[in-house]
């Protein structure tokens, strides 16, 4: 194998669990960090078998569900707390023949960092990079990688000579971490909904759980934070218990105001040895459950073409093209369920529930060979 000299620009998901694979296969490796520490964004995240697939060949699936939880249902409940619809996740794990695992992201940068900084590769932290940066990087590196995130891709920018803007899709969200006694949960993913409203919580162990508080409106910069967080207790203040519960206990440090943004899909992710991944790439919306596993995704594929002795071109226009389609599926399923729940949206609202596990199972697991890298 042609072993490579590559940059990586974002120590995220993708942009780590990237590092890992490409170290283990011999790649001398190079990760950069605009922030000062593996940043932790997100309240926890949700890793469908699709994602604990990937943590298998990372040798972290142990880990992770030492620190995890495993969700036995998705139930999604109306403003008076009455059962919609149910999805038996265990049936959809049977089916694929992984778990699903919720974890506090947190939880996951830490396990991710370790296990980089365990094959001996430092990040090297507080590093903002310009456009000026990634030409230098171009040079002294066989490939730069761009795993830098949704909303302020220098990366992605610098395959574009068009600015290339993320899209407002017309709702918030703030998210946290509570403690709540699991009777209240049972081991449950619980979506509450209302028109233009949404509320998520998502168990994880030891009484732990993240949440998400979500509605319709325009963007406003100006507001403070402390407005917006009166404004969620405002909203939810008769909703269901379990959102009293988690709003009564939630860890102050972990609240996050976000104006949810995602991309268009976009007609070509590499030029020359420059190259995106992740949210950079295809960020999905929150609403598709897929930003983090098709992150993993991404890295486990393209270190799967790294390890092949084609030519660099070829590696990465394999890459696009074996990637495309299901990322342009997971934005689209995350929009569609968006609109139905944030605007005033005819269409009845949908859930995974009227999918058979099998279906599910089967988009999840696309692409995805079970043999070792």
């Amino acid at each position: 194998m042609n072993n490579k000299r590559i940059a990586i620009v974002g120590a995220g998901v993708a942009g780590i669990s990237l590092a890992i694979l490409a170290t283990k296969q011999g790649h001398q490796v190079s990760l950069y960090e605009r922030d000062t520490e593996v940043s932790s964004m997100g309240a926890g995240v949700t890793l469908w078998p699709n994602a604990m697939f990937v943590l298998q060949q990372l040798g972290l699936e142990k880990e992770i569900k030492q620190f995890g939880g495993a969700p036995l249902h998705m139930r999604q409940f109306n403003l008076q707390g009455v059962q919609q619809t149910e999805f038996n996740i265990e049936e959809v794990n049977a089916v694929s023949g992984y778990s699903s695992v919720t974890i506090l992201r947190r939880d996951l940068m830490r396990i991710l960092a370790r296990a980089l900084e365990d094959l001996g590769v430092n990040i090297h932290f507080n590093r903002t990079m310009t456009a000026t940066d990634i030409d230098g990087l171009k040079q002294e590196f066989d490939l730069v990688v761009g795993a830098d995130g949704r909303m302020n891709s220098v990366v992605r920018q610098s395959l574009y000579t068009d600015k290339l803007l993320p899209c407002y899709q017309g709702f918030i969200n703030i998210i946290g971490i509570s403690q709540l006694d699991e009777k209240y949960l049972n081991n449950t993913i619980h979506d509450f909904r209302d028109t233009n409203e949404r509320f998520g919580i998502v168990p994880v162990n030891k009484g732990e759980c993240y949440w998400a508080a979500g509605w319709s409106t325009k963007i406003d910069k100006g507001r403070t934070l402390i407005s917006w967080y009166q404004e969620m207790q405002q909203r939810f203040l008769t909703w269901p218990n379990p959102v009293q519960k988690v709003l009564q206990s939630y860890e102050k440090s972990s609240l996050k105001l976000i104006f949810v943004h995602d991309l268009d899909p976009l007609p070509y992710w590499h030029c020359d040895n420059v190259l995106i991944i992740g949210d950079a790439a295809h960020a999905p919306l929150p609403t598709s459950g897929q930003g983090a596993c098709q992150a993993l995704e991404d890295a486990w594929h393209l270190a799967r073409g790294l390890a092949k002795n084609d030519r660099l071109e070829k590696i990465l226009n394999d890459f696009y093209q074996q990637r495309i389609a299901k990322t342009t599926a997971t934005q689209n399923i995350g929009r569609q369920l968006a609109k139905q729940i944030f605007t005033n949206s005819s269409v009845a609202q949908s859930s995974v529930a009227g999918i058979s596990a099998r279906q599910l199972s089967e988009f999840w697991m696309q692409g995805l060979e079970r043999k070792q890298i």
